[in-house]
């Protein structure tokens, strides 16, 4: 990784000379805005500034709020490299590497509810709250068999709308819901999950040897401690760093 990028490569990822990233502030395990600046901080952004400083180009930070304006910008080709979780359904346009850090999906109810545990809640007549998109409900759409789903353009929007409109659950990204929870008298986050979630590096299809080069990429950065590091110093230290990737190399 420390020789000189072949210029395929860098053509291939940086294809007008700048390596566009999206950057989706909606999970705010991966990316945070620093308050004082707006400048994008967090475990993503700091791979994307290693990245970029590897392949001699400057990076530009597409911001968005949601994982799903994440995908549905690949329409336009906003963006080159992005960081989302992996899905079947964004694999038929996206290309992933392996994950670099695991999170889960887990609900949040009301205090009152009797509701306990995540398994519990795929009931007929139970509504639940979910950013439209993301992973967890891309995964909840496959998956679900009595509870409705009721979808709304991002995770701050979908914990809204729960309280608003009194809705039985709402589904996060479990960081997300304990700090929501935190936040508002009168809820609670149910016991265990309903998903573990694979957050990876990734590009759109056709974008040449990119993907064998962001592979091995990544998992150095896995290996050296960078991606703990970037976790910590984020204040994001109780995310998992995925364990190294089988047959990456």
């Amino acid at each position: 990784m420390a020789a000189q990028v072949p210029p395929e490569i860098v053509k291939s990822l940086a294809p007008t000379g700048t390596l566009r990233v999206a950057m989706n502030y909606g999970n705010g395990v991966l990316a945070q805005k620093d308050p004082a600046t707006g400048e994008a901080r967090g475990v993503s952004a700091e791979l994307a500034r290693a990245l970029g400083k590897r392949l001699g180009v400057p990076i530009a930070f597409v911001p968005y709020d949601a994982a799903g304006k994440v995908t549905d910008a690949l329409k336009s080709g906003a963006w080159d490299l992005a960081f989302l979780a992996i899905d079947p359904q964004r694999a038929r346009e996206i290309d992933f590497t392996p994950p670099y850090v695991l999170i889960e999906g887990t609900y949040l109810v009301r205090a009152e509810s009797p509701l306990r545990a995540a398994e519990e809640v795929d009931r007929p007549g139970v509504r639940i709250a979910v950013a439209k998109g993301a992973a967890y409900e891309l995964y909840l759409t496959r998956t679900l068999k009595h509870a409705t789903l009721v979808r709304e353009p991002s995770g701050r929007d979908a914990f809204a709308l729960f309280l608003k409109e009194g809705l039985d659950a709402a589904a996060g990204v479990k960081q997300a819901v304990v700090a929501f929870v935190a936040s508002q008298p009168g809820l609670r986050a149910l016991s265990g999950r309903f998903m573990g979630i694979e957050q990876a590096m990734c590009v759109p299809k056709g974008r040449g040897g990119a993907l064998a080069y962001l592979t091995s990429f990544i998992e150095e950065m896995k290996a050296s401690g960078f991606v703990l590091d970037a976790l910590k110093q984020s204040g994001q230290g109780d995310a998992t760093v995925a364990p190294a990737a089988r047959n990456c190399r």
